[in-house]
């Protein structure tokens, strides 16, 4: 990590040391930052495409397991950042997760009486990533026990599958980012929070659920299953809303973007 962090900045003191020499010798006039940034952002850019080639190397993530003991719910906090992110049910019985981890992982888990409370954060800097190696998180959830997750990404790209998970509460917070999210089908009195700024976001609601959507957006395009028929301005319903007792109540604040709910 130390010598990728020194590549990362050592890149950016070359890129200011080449332009102070063009200024002093008079082949550029002016303040040398105009310049700097424009070239930053153009690296950057080069950075990210030579990351995504390389990508398509195989790269072997650090496989983790985290043991259940025993608890009957839990609480998860994911502090992605970028990459993929792929959630969905399959862990063991005796787990309350597991998963592959590009980049390396801290996380901890701790037993809170009957609860058990996992966070998970990668433990890569983001100036000390390296083309090539994988940024992304294949998760396992336990499928047994009711589920309370809270989800942090940056530049990302999410498939969020939860239809035959227990998911009581879902908190997404995420910034320039693609999320294909699919909700259980047992979602009984399911809460759910997305805050999202520059993204597209897929909300797919299984048949049988029902469900109240509220909509805050800038400028974002959002469209909406007739099924869930338009009450006010950014507010969607079911028709058995009100009745149902497998439902699920969704606020969405957004940016730019689209917004599709299914």
């Amino acid at each position: 990590m130390i010598r990728r962090g020194s590549l990362f900045w050592g890149g950016i003191l070359i890129v200011l040391a080449v332009l102070l020499l063009l200024k002093q010798v008079g082949i550029i006039v002016g303040d040398i930052f105009g310049y700097f940034w424009p070239l930053l952002i153009i690296a950057f850019g080069v950075w990210l495409i030579a990351g995504f080639f390389a990508r398509n190397r195989p790269v072997e993530g650090e496989k983790v397991s985290i043991p259940l003991e025993g608890a009957k719910s839990a609480y998860i906090k994911l502090d992605h950042g970028a990459g993929r992110l792929t959630l969905h049910s399959g862990a063991g019985t005796n787990e309350i997760l597991n998963g592959t981890f590009g980049t390396g992982l801290n996380y901890k888990s701790q037993l809170d009486g009957n609860r058990i409370e996992v966070k998970l954060r990668t433990s890569q800097q983001f100036w000390a990533w390296w083309p090539g190696e994988s940024l992304d998180w294949d998760i396992h959830l336990n499928r047994n026990i009711p589920l309370n997750l809270k989800i942090d990404s940056g530049a990302s790209a999410s498939v969020l599958d939860l239809t035959d998970l227990k998911v009581t509460d879902l908190d997404i917070d995420t910034g320039a980012s693609s999320t294909d999210l699919t909700l259980p089908t047992g979602a009984e009195n399911m809460h759910v929070d997305v805050d999202t700024g520059a993204s597209s976001l897929r909300v797919n609601i299984p048949a049988g659920v029902a469900a109240s959507i509220r909509v805050k957006s800038g400028i974002a395009a959002v469209n909406v299953n007739s099924r869930f028929a338009r009450q006010d301005s950014g507010l969607y319903q079911s028709s058995d809303y009100a009745t149902s007792t497998n439902r699920v109540d969704i606020t969405i604040n957004a940016g730019v973007g689209s917004i599709d709910i299914n």
